[in-house]
């Protein structure tokens, strides 16, 4: 790699690069493999003007159905996810992440319908599901969820991931891809300890090496995407995960540097660990995870906040109609 390479063309040598965003404008910036949302990231852009005219759209589309209140809510919004899926894909050569309503975390059989609904509706649009990720919450019942999906051919990208008995689950039911926070991980570390961490020491880039060196020691599939950051330190420690999902202001940042960095995750050095393998059943899964106070708080944080920014977007659309 040249010496004049970004700091961002540099980590692309190593990791792809996979932009955390719903803004167009960004991503075709940035030139990431992949593109993620999330209902936060949705609720923003549909706030901003050069974005009301998808919701305008989806919204006349959806005028004269037999449905009503609710349940044509819930459509428009369904049929919105889609919407700005398939004009992320008109950027990115690779996948996008459509999330699953955070509100059917603890319900198997939901998630899987909704899960086939959501890949349904692209399918009918003329999108391949090889190019779609569904996002779930990484609970108990989600990962069951994920792994019935992953046998019907629909790829699924766990979320809102915080601990090794959640990314073992993830991995022993097949999925194809996880997601772990490495900034919400920093976070909570941060108001507990009263501490600023940096490289090495930040407690959320030490759980995604963990996950990443297990995965690769015991010959997983399942991708790991680092997540959710909040410093370019966080990201370039993380140099060599298989992907990292970055928001349009850290791209920005490793855009415009030119410091050079080195992989720190590599599967060779991986393999080489002294792991022991974790045998996990439900019972475990929940202990393990009930053990884990920062997980534990954080997964029902997320799902809570993700589950609010919904209901916020039910509310816009309710407005346009």
């Amino acid at each position: 790699m040249s010496q004049t390479a970004s700091t961002l063309d540099q980590l692309k040598s190593f990791t792809t690069v996979v932009a955390d965003t719903g803004d167009f404008e960004s991503i075709r910036k940035y030139t990431p493999q992949d593109a993620t949302t999330n209902p936060t990231l949705i609720f923003k852009a549909v706030q901003q003007p050069e974005y009301r005219h998808l919701v305008e759209k989806v919204v006349a589309e959806n005028r004269g159905t037999q449905l009503s209140g609710g349940n044509l809510v819930r459509k428009i919004i369904d049929d919105l996810l889609i919407a700005f899926g398939r004009e992320i894909l008109s950027i990115v050569p690779g996948r996008v992440s459509t999330e699953v309503d955070a509100r059917l975390s603890f319900d198997t059989e939901r998630t899987i319908e909704k899960a086939r609904y959501l890949i349904g509706l692209y399918e009918k649009a003329g999108t391949s599901r090889e190019r779609i990720l569904i996002k779930i919450a990484s609970t108990w019942e989600g990962i069951r969820a994920a792994e019935i999906c992953a046998k019907e051919g629909i790829h699924c990208n766990l979320t809102l991931l915080f601990s090794m008995p959640q990314a073992i689950a993830c991995a022993e039911a097949g999925v194809r891809l996880i997601s772990p926070f490495v900034g919400r991980i920093y976070d909570y570390y941060k108001s507990t300890t009263g501490r600023e961490f940096a490289g090495a020491e930040d407690p959320g880039v030490q759980s995604v090496g963990r996950i990443y060196s297990y995965y690769k020691k015991f010959g997983y599939t399942t991708q790991v995407m680092g997540a959710s950051f909040r410093n370019v330190g966080q990201i370039t420690e993380l140099a060599g995960c298989d992907l990292l999902t970055i928001s349009p202001d850290l791209l920005e940042e490793l855009q415009n540097s030119r410091d050079a960095i080195t992989r720190k995750l590599d599967p060779a050095l991986a393999a080489k660990e002294d792991i022991d393998k974790i045998s996990l059943d439900e019972k475990a899964f929940r202990w393990m995870l009930n053990e884990d106070a920062m997980a534990t708080d954080k997964l029902a944080d997320g799902i809570r906040k993700f589950a609010a920014d919904i209901v916020k977007l039910e509310g816009i659309v309710a407005k346009h109609l």
